[in-house]
């Protein structure tokens, strides 16, 4: 891959677009780069080498696709190498408890070697003198080594007791160090609290600079900062590239890792430092819109474009495969009552009460389209795990992710649609992908009591709301959506509900956002303004659309 290519003669430019994933399975990320480059852009899209990858380079339509390997050496917390004054006594970090202990279990093996080779001559006549004082000279050596033990147990404790330590979120000291930080540095702070956002900077920052992008799309909230970097090191080089950043959550609604509580403090930190630098957001609802411009302080609205299903005709390179028939892959008749949920499995997505309640709803089957490999695998395995404990293993179907175009045609063949997700910041949101993609197969939904889906749910009528992680509530609803189906999916019917959620038309509002930017043309649309975005003179949309 050069600077160089054929689509710069559309007179579009190149976009170069930034992921912190595999690609594979990242549908918002895929749809955005093939309706890119089908109105003409010269996209590449760049995105992180990982086990599951078979290749590191092929194409989504016109656009090229490129993984990139990315050390995860900064990733640790410095208290992984770092002693303590908190523990004076502990290990320090890494490996040097794990070898102390095995050194003197080894000691302790070779004196009952010997030992028990003694014992062997006493008993078969030989080496008498041995025997009988073996035992007694040894036994400095076993006190020494049993005390030595104590003291090795003690101090590799100590350092689990630290490490530990270093990690709740409870302890003053901890409390202490984040808010010091944070204080001290402001949106800076990230770059004390979780340096491993670098790893993602030295992967990319060449391959970028070497492709001389006209605009930059960074998905999501690790790429903004190596985006926003690249946009200032080719404006010092005399090209005004433009930077997008697409926000496909509220960072601060995302869960926290269990095993560094200075993460999600760092990743809030890090896009508050760049945000700023971005000449357009978009994100994945008005709901999301309205708070990242209050949280940041835009000065104009984000863009919204929703993650919704391609209705148009399959890609030219996939139209010969052929959709899979969902009731055939779980061996049932069309006469079968079938629930369908697609998408991730995980312990917020609340999948699990699909399968509790079985035994609740007599001949009903659920059917599981999610990733079927790696910690997804596991977390679909305890599910089926738990359908064979309550005697409905048959009636529990895992079944791998279709092509993105195919989802709707696909999922169309169940009898509902289940979005069971917890309450959590994020779930609130948006419209998420499965949902719109319920709508164009033209399913019954029933969904959980999340702000944002249950209020759309209960305007349009196109199913039921239970109250989130309430089994006999979920049973409710799914029996009144399979009484009577044909009374939701008339919600279809009107013209205007599903018009706007498709991928065709959110692609255009990217094309305007580009156009724009790069100052091919400016939108059309009478319901967007445009805003001065300061000194630099960067546009930003100024309403949603």
């Amino acid at each position: 891959m050069t600077s160089d290519h054929s689509a710069r003669a559309t007179g579009r430019g190149r976009v170069v677009m930034l992921v912190d994933n595999g690609v594979h399975g990242d549908s918002r990320v895929q749809k955005t780069a093939r309706s890119a480059a089908e109105a003409g852009w010269d996209v590449v899209l760049l995105g992180v080498l990982g086990g599951q990858s078979e290749t590191d380079q092929w194409q989504i339509g016109e656009a090229q696709v490129k993984l990139l390997p990315v050390g995860r050496g900064l990733g640790r917390h410095p208290t992984v190498f770092q002693r303590s004054l908190r523990r004076p006594l502990a290990y320090p970090p890494g490996f040097h408890a794990a070898y102390r202990i095995q050194k003197v279990r080894a000691w302790q093996a070779a004196m009952h070697e010997r030992r028990t080779a003694w014992e062997v001559a006493q008993a078969t006549g030989g080496g008498r003198l041995p025997a009988m004082f073996g035992g007694t000279l040894q036994l400095p050596a076993r006190l020494t080594a049993k005390a030595l033990a104590r003291w090795v147990r003690f101090r590799a404790g100590e350092l689990h007791r630290l490490q530990r330590n270093q990690q709740d979120p409870n302890t003053l000291l901890t409390r202490l160090s984040v808010a010091f930080w944070r204080k001290l540095l402001g949106s800076r702070s990230w770059r004390r609290l979780d340096r491993g956002l670098w790893d993602y900077e030295l992967a990319f920052r060449n391959v970028i600079d070497e492709l001389k992008p006209d605009l930059i799309h960074a998905h999501d909230f690790r790429m903004i900062g190596v985006g926003a970097r690249a946009v200032l090191r080719a404006r010092a080089q005399g090209r005004p590239t433009r930077l997008v950043w697409d926000a496909h959550e509220f960072v601060a609604g995302v869960s926290g890792r269990e095993d560094n509580v200075r993460w999600l403090p760092a990743q809030v930190a890090h896009v508050e430092e760049y945000i700023r630098h971005a000449d357009a957001v978009v994100t994945v609802s008005d709901t999301l819109a309205e708070l990242l411009q209050q949280t940041h302080r835009l000065p104009a609205r984000p863009y919204v474009v929703l993650n919704a299903p391609v209705v148009g005709p399959p890609p030219a390179d996939e139209a010969d495969l052929a959709t899979p028939d969902l009731r055939g892959l779980c061996g049932i008749g069309p006469e079968t009552p079938l629930l369908v949920y697609s998408g991730a499995v995980n312990a917020s997505r609340g999948v699990d009460i699909m399968v509790e309640s079985l035994p609740d709803l007599p001949g009903v089957h659920v059917a599981l389209v999610t990733l079927t490999s790696g910690s997804a695998n596991e977390a679909s395995d305890q599910l089926r795990a738990r359908a064979v404990e309550l005697g409905v293993g048959d009636r529990v179907h895992v079944l791998p992710y279709v092509r993105y175009w195919q989802v709707p045609a696909f999922l169309s063949a169940a009898d509902a649609g289940v979005i069971p997700i917890h309450h959590k910041p994020n779930h609130e949101l948006a419209l998420i992908t499965k949902y719109l993609e319920y709508s164009h197969a033209r399913l019954p939904i029933v969904v959980s009591d999340v702000r944002t889906m249950a209020d759309t749910t209960r305007s349009t009528g196109q199913g039921e709301v239970f109250r989130a992680q309430d089994r006999a509530d979920y049973v409710r609803a799914v029996r009144a959506v399979l009484a009577d189906p044909d009374r939701y999916r008339a919600a279809y019917d009107r013209p205007d509900l599903l018009v706007n959620w498709t991928w065709e038309a959110q692609a255009r509002v990217l094309d305007d956002v580009y156009r724009t930017l790069t100052g091919r043309t400016r939108p059309t649309r009478t319901d967007s303004t445009w805003a001065d975005a300061g000194a630099e003179g960067r546009p930003r949309v100024a309403e949603t659309v």
